[in-house]
C-alpha cells in the first residue's frame, strides 16, 4: 500500500515534469529571438534592441493571414519572409549610415527604432490586444499521461524550434553563405579582400535573425490566443538576456540560454513565487554579468581599445 508520502512525491514529480515542458516550451521561444541577437552581435558587434519588434511583427503578419484565410503552412512562412524583409530594410536605412560611428550610437539608434516600431504599431492597430484568430488546419488538442498534460501547441512550438535550429546549424557550417557569414563575423576587412560582399552577408544575417524571431511570434500567437503591439518589448530584453547567459556572439550559447531562462523562470512560477517570474531573468543577467560575463558556453577574449 503506497503512502501519502510515496503519493506527494508523485504528484511533486508530474508538477516538475510540467513545469519543466513549460519551461522547454518558453525557453525555445526565448532561444529563436536570441539567435537573431547572438548572431547579430556576431557579424557587426551590434546589440539589436529592436529585435523584439520583429517578433511582433511576424506575430502580427501571421495574425493577418491567417484572418483572410490563408492556412498555416503558407502563413508560417509568410510570417517569416515578411519580418525579414523588414529587418533587411531598417538594417540599410537605419543601422548601415551609422555603422562606423561607434557602438554608442548604434545602441541608441537600435533603441529609438524599437521605440518607433512599438507605438507605430499602436497608433495604426490600436494599442489593445487582439484575438489571434483560429487555425482552420490545425487543431490543439491535448494528451494525458498521467498526470501530465501536453498540448499540441507545445509540440508544435519545441518540434518547430528544433527544426529551425538544425535548419541554421547547417546554413552556418555547411553552406558557402555560411562559410562567408562566419569569415566576415571572424575579420570583417580580410572576409572584403578575399572578394566577400559583407554588405550582403549583414543584411542576410538580418534577414535570418528576424525570420526566426517572426517564427516565434506565430507559435506565441498560436499558443497564447493573442498579439499586441507591445508584445516583442519584454520577450525581446528577455531573449537578450539568454543571449547573454549562453555566451553573445555564439549560436549554440543562444539555445542553451534559451532554454535555461525559460525553465528557471517556470520553476519559479510553479515552486516559489509567481510575481517573480519576470524578475528571476535580470536577477540572472546580473550573476552572469558578475560571476562569468562571457557566459556560460564563451570564453574570455583580450580586445585592443
Amino acid at each position: 500500500m503506497s503512502t501519502g508520502t510515496e503519493s506527494d512525491f508523485v504528484y511533486f514529480l508530474y508538477d516538475l515534469a510540467t513545469y519543466l515542458l513549460n519551461g522547454i516550451t518558453q525557453g525555445s521561444v526565448y532561444a529563436l529571438v536570441a539567435l537573431g541577437y547572438t548572431m547579430v552581435y556576431g557579424i557587426i558587434k551590434l546589440i539589436n534592441f529592436a529585435h523584439g519588434e520583429f517578433y511582433m511583427i511576424g506575430a502580427f503578419i501571421g495574425f493577418f493571414c491567417i484572418s483572410s484565410g490563408m492556412p498555416l503552412w503558407m502563413a508560417f512562412p509568410c510570417a517569416m519572409i515578411g519580418s525579414g524583409l523588414v529587418a533587411v530594410i531598417i538594417e540599410r536605412m537605419v543601422y548601415r549610415p551609422i555603422r562606423y560611428a561607434g557602438r554608442i550610437p548604434a545602441l541608441i539608434t537600435a533603441l529609438g527604432t524599437s521605440l518607433f516600431f512599438q507605438y507605430f504599431g499602436q497608433n495604426t492597430l490600436g494599442a489593445d490586444p487582439k484575438a489571434f484568430p483560429k487555425v482552420t488546419d490545425f487543431e490543439n488538442k491535448t494528451y494525458q499521461f498521467g498526470e501530465l498534460f501536453v498540448s499540441t501547441n507545445q509540440i508544435v512550438i519545441i518540434s518547430t524550434t528544433f527544426i529551425l535550429m538544425v535548419f541554421l546549424y547547417w546554413l552556418v557550417n555547411h553552406t558557402r553563405t555560411g562559410k562567408a557569414m562566419r569569415a566576415t563575423s571572424f575579420d570583417k576587412n580580410a572576409a572584403e579582400l578575399m572578394g566577400i560582399d559583407t554588405n550582403k552577408i549583414i543584411s542576410f544575417t538580418f534577414f535570418v535573425g528576424a525570420s526566426l524571431a517572426g517564427a516565434a511570434g506565430v507559435l506565441v500567437g498560436m499558443y497564447y490566443n493573442t498579439v499586441e503591439p507591445m508584445m516583442g518589448l519584454i520577450p525581446g530584453l528577455k531573449a537578450f538576456v539568454a543571449a547573454v547567459l549562453g555566451g553573445i556572439g555564439i549560436i549554440p550559447g543562444a539555445v542553451l540560454g534559451g532554454l535555461v531562462l525559460g525553465i528557471a523562470e517556470n520553476l519559479v512560477v510553479g515552486f516559489w513565487v509567481s510575481t517573480y517570474r519576470d524578475a528571476i531573468a535580470f536577477g540572472i543577467l546580473i550573476l552572469i554579468l558578475l560571476l562569468k560575463p562571457s557566459g556560460l558556453l564563451g570564453k574570455n577574449r583580450k580586445e585592443k581599445v
